[in-house]
């Protein structure tokens, strides 16, 4: 989803912030629809609107309280109107109508418009190269226009926000973002009266409180909504850090690197150890048993080693030596693997 600001100064990744981390609760969902297709199929298909609903309502409560978006208010930023001179009302006290309606709707249907365009836009390419419209179809030509167009539309969208941050970092503009501008807001910081107001409102004023029944109940619900919405808050951008985390480190482009920490060294090759066994010569024949010097029965490798013997000799060997009767390696019974060729 969209951040509209993200704080003046920062890096602004327009859609993929700390309000949104919709990769990887979409990479949950994928998760959940493939292990129970019956059960969680209509979360992955009704995934964009579920989530622009969650993310509708976590937006309202942050413009409503705090007078900024959920990454903005992480930031210690708040919006103010434009044209708002030095006398500036505290963040507590919300927004304009005006303001607050057309943030909200920036913040929330533009991202989940341009999201269902992209999809939209990956859909029609893959009919397109797997199409079964006639060459004259009036709707191929149209979406085969639109996909022509498409990479010049996105490329001024993109292009819009670039020339606007580079403005704001000369000094040239007030708004890192021209969504800003367009919902009629600016960015600035939170003052220390903002601050004990935010606290105050967060603790909840009950000395003018009834204390009736009624009264209770809606305090008590205030406090819980209040004590969720601060776990949301507080808990989010953990969690946001750690599934990135998590879907980097799994991630297909760094499995190479991942093998290249984890890897283990390879290991020398054995050394011979001075002994004189009961067999030192190995057989020429490699069916052949280099203890009874026959023709193998129910072939049987030793891990430590890797020479094969008949079951019947190296079990007798080991029982009786514990060690390998070519190499000398100490060896023990659970060290015998039984060998199944195709043949047998």
């Amino acid at each position: 989803m969209a951040e509209t600001g993200a704080g003046p100064g920062s890096s602004h990744r327009q859609w993929g912030s700390c309000d949104s981390p919709e990769p990887e609760a979409s990479c949950r969902a994928v998760v959940l629809a493939e292990s129970n297709p019956a059960r969680y199929g209509s979360v992955w298909h009704w995934f964009d609107e579920i989530y622009v609903l969650l993310d509708l309502l976590l937006q309202q409560h942050y413009l409503a309280r705090c007078s900024a978006s959920f990454s903005e208010n992480f930031y210690s930023l708040k919006r103010i109107p434009m044209g708002e001179g030095t006398r500036q009302a505290l963040a507590t006290a919300g927004l304009p109508k005006r303001q607050h309606w057309k943030s909200l709707l920036l913040l929330v249907l533009v991202p989940y418009l341009k999201g269902k365009l992209e999809k939209l836009v990956s859909s029609l390419r893959e009919e397109d190269e797997y199409s079964i419209h006639p060459p004259s179809s009036s709707w191929k030509r149209f979406y085969r226009a639109f996909l022509a167009a498409y990479p010049f539309v996105n490329m001024t969208w993109e292009g819009w926000f670039l020339i606007q941050q580079l403005c704001y970092i000369l000094g040239k503009a007030q708004h890192h973002s021209p969504l800003l501008r367009l919902a009629g807001v600016r960015l600035v910081r939170l003052t220390a009266e903002d601050i004990q107001a935010l606290e105050k409102k967060l603790s909840g004023a009950t000395s003018n409180q009834t204390h009736s029944f009624t009264s209770r109940v809606q305090l008590a619900l205030r406090k819980a909504l209040g004590g969720i919405a601060f776990s949301l808050s507080t808990g989010l951008s953990v969690s946001v850090f750690f599934l990135q985390f998590l879907d980097w480190w799994y991630s297909s482009e760094n499995q190479e690197t991942i093998k290249s920490l984890t890897a283990l060294p390879t290991p020398p090759p054995p050394v011979h150890l001075d002994h004189e066994p009961s067999s030192a010569l190995l057989p020429k024949l490699k069916t052949v048993c280099p203890l009874c010097r026959k023709i193998r029965v129910n072939a049987t490798a030793l891990s430590t080693s890797g020479f094969v013997f008949c079951y019947r000799c190296i079990y007798s060997h080991v029982k009786a030596h514990q060690r390998c009767p070519v190499t000398g390696y100490a060896t023990e019974l659970q060290h015998l693997v039984k060998l199944y060729s195709p043949e047998s």
